[in-house]
């Protein structure tokens, strides 16, 4: 009685492997499709031609080095089977990016956001019209388009594609959920974007082929706002998670976070806590929504002329920073971090506190510092991990339809 439905399962596994082993690694043959995917060679045929049938991949050839003897067979994703849709909602712009089946890049734009109109219904109605207009540049029917990726700084109800807090709209709620209309094939997702930064470089890691790879690591995200990602790797995948970092309780002050507590990490470390103590101004004052980086420029030139508030201010930034990685790395273990965003140019000013803030713990002082790196193009990692997260629910929906 069983054995219809486990077979039916069994075989939309293999077919998830074989597309992951694609979105990964691009064209593969037979042989390798089988060594990276563990199924046999039979099995692989099986799947392939499936999939070719479908029109999911396709066959390429590659001539032989030598230019004799038979060419390689490799197969590809194929790239116009289906199209994702990526958004990423920043403080101040709205990028926009359109990708196929491989992944491949097929068109991008940006657009500004009226900080001081903002409005739920005004940035559905703007992402609505500038959906619009990737379309059109691109001639593709609505059709095509099977996945929609939504990103957004602050705390998003992924199941209900709800923007529950962000820094622009506060508790302004929005629903993104109507963005599909037009699309009827597609489905929508919401993430917070810490969560791409992380996945994407978990894919990375992934990748990487030297035995001595960390299996997992924290993304911390500098700016306006404070995020942090964890990814582990589990059985050949990537698990990310995106906990609230920036808004963790971190000292019992009087220090004002846009989230309207009092004492988070992002009160001390986001760009408004740095300006705001830099210029002394009261730690009560009420929060900018959005700090130009020409801004931050210019305190941390002050800073490296050793004017001290502004020195002070990138050291308490750090120290917060410091003192919220510590109990980050007690709950999921040693894991380098990698430091991205627009602050991560400023982490010469940051590094002496944040190491002093790390080394109050025990966790520091038994297990030594962790391993810091920067990735300075935050904006790519989100591009990435857009990419990523849309191919891999296409391919879910994919293989449960046939």
């Amino acid at each position: 009685m069983n054995l219809k439905p486990s077979t039916e399962l069994l075989r939309r596994q293999n077919m998830l492997a074989v597309l992951k082993a694609l979105r990964l690694k691009g064209g593969l043959s037979h042989t390798e499709l089988s060594e990276l995917t563990g199924l046999a060679s039979a099995t692989v045929t099986a799947v392939t031609t499936e999939l070719e049938r479908t029109g999911a991949i396709e066959r390429q050839e590659q001539s032989a080095p030598s230019g004799r003897g038979r060419p390689r067979v490799l197969f590809q994703r194929a790239s116009s089977h289906a199209h994702a849709i990526s958004v990423q909602i920043s403080s101040d712009a709205l990028h926009y990016a359109l990708s196929d089946y491989r992944g491949t890049l097929i068109d991008r734009f940006s657009t500004g956001r009226d900080i001081a109109n903002a409005r739920p219904a005004r940035m559905i109605e703007e992402i609505s019209q500038s959906l619009d207009r990737l379309m059109t540049r691109s001639r593709l029917a609505p059709e095509a388009i099977l996945h929609l990726s939504l990103s957004s700084k602050g705390i998003v109800d992924a199941e209900q594609s709800r923007l529950v807090w962000s820094p622009v709209l506060g508790r302004e709620d929005v629903d993104f959920s109507t963005l599909t209309r037009p699309y009827q094939n597609a489905t929508l997702t919401l993430s917070n974007e810490s969560l791409l930064v992380v996945q994407a470089l978990g894919k990375r890691l992934l990748l990487r082929e030297d035995q001595q790879r960390s299996p997992g690591l924290i993304a911390l995200s500098l700016g306006h706002s404070i995020g942090l990602g964890v990814a582990k790797e589990e059985g050949g995948d990537i698990i990310a998670t995106a906990p609230n970092f920036g808004h963790m309780l971190n000292a019992p002050d009087n220090r004002l976070c846009r989230c309207g507590a009092y004492g988070c990490i992002e009160a001390s470390a986001g760009f408004y806590g740095i300006l705001r103590l830099a210029f002394q101004v009261p730690p009560n004052t009420i929060p900018a929504k959005f700090v130009p980086i020409a801004e931050m420029e210019k305190i941390a030139l002050s800073a490296r002329q050793n004017n001290r508030m502004a020195q002070y201010a990138f050291r308490q930034a750090g120290i917060a920073l410091g003192q919220g990685l510590s109990r980050v790395l007690s709950m999921v273990g040693d894991m380098p971090i990698a430091v991205t965003g627009p602050g991560s140019r400023f982490y010469d000013l940051l590094s002496v506190g944040l190491e002093e803030g790390l080394s109050q713990t025990l966790h520091a002082r038994l297990n030594g510092m962790p391993n810091i790196s920067i990735v300075s193009d935050e904006q790519s990692l989100v591009f990435e991990g857009h990419v990523d997260l849309a191919l891999a629910a296409i391919d879910q929906r994919l293989t449960q339809l046939r």
